[in-house]
């Protein structure tokens, strides 16, 4: 990310199809997004088939393997998306991603879904409360230990407006970075005054000065969480408003729901009374195995409501994209991956 090539032209969203350094014009839209990632499947399929006159590629394509089955479907999918435009919300909607089991998705989540609704022109702003400053260096966000964080807004008071920085590759998306100094805040914050309001009175502020200098309304605001139940976390639960919570597709995800879920009952009765657990996303999916199905059949079945019918897979671009201080949307947005995202942002949008 350090190449001159790099640092004169960001990557565009949507439009580096599986390349972290092609370069085009950018867009800001769904169906300008899925026009051009549907063309550069149609054009693999085409490789394959041939199409006479005007007849659908899809239509004439052998689905008798695998792979064939799959580009059709997500072709599919892509096409019900274009022309799709996502409302922005009466108020601000603030998301905690929360889960106390690592490992499951919690800021791959909180990026990519982020990164969907700011491409679509949603004004989004990314929160890492996570020591380890992952959701960070997803979104080419600058987090060393000189670098005024989120550690700095919730024990020094320094206004969040101070610390906020806007993400290099897509447009309407900030994001306030943490720093290891975090690792430190839980103790810190013992004895401070009113220590599980300071973020949300950090938001607040920050809200009613971007209103007083004429800027726009923030549509939506992710909390990324660290995998326990700490202060940062509960800081996290008495900022938001509801809870999304990333659940991988195995059975140690399902034992840990139900702890969560009791802790959230607690923030509810005694901190904020407003928190709703609205989301439920399925993560690392692997459509394979029997165990995936039963994990996803039985969440559904407890939660109908609040689960998403956009179901994440397991896939190595979203994998790789960390790597390149990008997200999936940027790094390879043709990818199946992506194109899951996509599906989870218009849906909770559209909630």
């Amino acid at each position: 990310m350090g190449s001159s090539e790099t640092s004169t032209q960001r990557i565009p969203p949507f439009i580096s199809l599986g390349s972290a350094r092609a370069m085009a014009a950018p867009s800001a839209s769904f169906e300008s997004a899925l026009m051009r990632t549907n063309s550069v499947a149609n054009a693999a399929v085409s490789r394959e088939t041939l199409v006479v006159g005007n007849d659908n590629v899809m239509d004439s394509m052998d689905d008798s393997s695998p792979i064939a089955r799959q580009l059709a479907n997500e072709t599919r999918r892509r096409e019900r998306l274009i022309g799709r435009e996502l409302p922005k919300p009466e108020k601000t909607r603030i998301f905690t991603v929360s889960n106390q089991k690592g490992g499951v998705g919690k800021t791959t989540t909180t990026v990519n879904i982020a990164a969907a609704l700011a491409s679509a022109g949603l004004n989004v702003l990314v929160i890492d409360i996570d020591p380890q400053g992952n959701a960070s260096t997803a979104l080419g966000i600058e987090h060393h230990a000189d670098v005024d964080s989120i550690y700095d807004v919730l024990i020094n008071d320094l206004p969040l407006r101070d610390v906020v920085a806007p993400c290099p590759d897509i447009p309407n998306l900030i994001c306030a970075p943490a720093t290891i100094h975090l690792a430190g805040a839980e103790i810190e914050l013992v004895s401070l005054v009113a220590r599980e309001q300071r973020l949300r009175r950090a938001i607040d502020v920050y809200a009613k000065e971007r209103a007083k200098n004429g800027e726009g309304r923030l549509d939506f605001i992710f909390i990324d969480c660290p995998p326990s139940l700490g202060l940062l976390t509960v800081n996290a639960f008495c900022a938001a408003s509801e809870v999304l919570i990333p659940i991988q597709c195995e059975y140690y995800a399902l034992e840990g729901l139900s702890q969560l879920l009791k802790n959230i009952e607690m923030i509810q009765k005694h901190l904020n009374a407003d928190l709703v657990v609205s989301t439920i996303l399925l993560t690392m999916y692997d459509g394979r195995t029997n165990l995936a199905a039963q994990v996803a059949s039985e969440v559904r079945q407890h939660f109908p409501e609040q689960v998403l019918s956009a179901v994440v897979p397991r896939s190595v671009r979203i994998s790789e994209a960390p790597s390149y201080q990008q997200t999936v949307m940027t790094y390879d947005p043709s990818s199946s991956g992506a194109l899951s995202y996509m599906e989870a942002a218009a849906e909770i949008a559209e909630r």
